[in-house]
């Protein structure tokens, strides 16, 4: 991974990984990432699905959004992808913190125009969210993919923030009759609600969402 300037931490410095193999498994457990960019001379963050294959990172989205129609120009992004793992509660106000794990990606985005490798992104994309799912569902249409542009950028310049551990606290705060410690965050999925709409002889379970809340 390439380490620059920019990437580089500087504060706390011993929480930065700029190893491949970090990068991508905290990219690979979360969903929504917010991509940074400057329009019309404003900075704008906007929160978005994505999919990774290898070294490469895809967003897509309408063919008319801003965030689409900048991005194709090739400027420079930022991304950010965070993930809280607990609450770490101390014994003074200044000394609470979180554990947490994110990633802070820089960069350009290029436009993916050859239709293979579209569908290629767009199915990294939904195996992103749920695994197997693009073999469940209907392709996209000529129609959707003309309506749809993705993004590929390329994961070369990023830093891995991680924090883990208990409060440290003041030595003289160690002396207070005050709870600390850590609380721990654990996300899980819930039953599947059914569409409403779905006919009676559809509702068993597909195996790819059977394998995600049965891993």
């Amino acid at each position: 991974m390439k380490k620059t300037n920019r990437s580089t931490l500087k504060r706390v410095p011993k929480r930065g990984h700029y190893d491949s193999k970090t990068i991508h498994t905290i990219l690979d457990q979360n969903h929504i990432c917010h991509v940074g960019i400057v329009h019309q001379g404003a900075p704008v963050v906007i929160p978005t699905l994505y999919g990774r294959s290898g070294d490469q990172l895809f967003v897509h989205g309408a063919s008319v959004s801003r965030l689409m129609t900048e991005l194709e120009g090739e400027i420079e992004l930022s991304i950010s992808v965070a993930k809280t793992k607990g609450l770490v509660l101390a014994r003074s106000a200044f000394h609470h913190s979180l554990n947490y794990e994110s990633v802070v990606l820089f960069g350009k985005g290029s436009l993916i125009s050859n239709t293979e490798e579209k569908l290629h992104a767009l199915k990294s994309v939904s195996d992103h969210l749920i695994p197997g799912r693009w073999e469940e569902v209907r392709q996209p249409s000529a129609k959707e993919l003309k309506a749809t542009k993705v993004i590929a950028i390329p994961i070369e310049e990023a830093t891995a923030k991680i924090r883990t551990g208990g409060p440290v606290d003041d030595k003289a705060d160690y002396e207070l009759d005050i709870w600390a410690g850590e609380l721990p965050v654990v996300e899980k999925y819930g039953s599947p609600i059914a569409d409403e709409k779905l006919a009676p002889e559809f509702r068993k379970l597909p195996k790819s969402i059977v394998q995600l809340i049965n891993p």
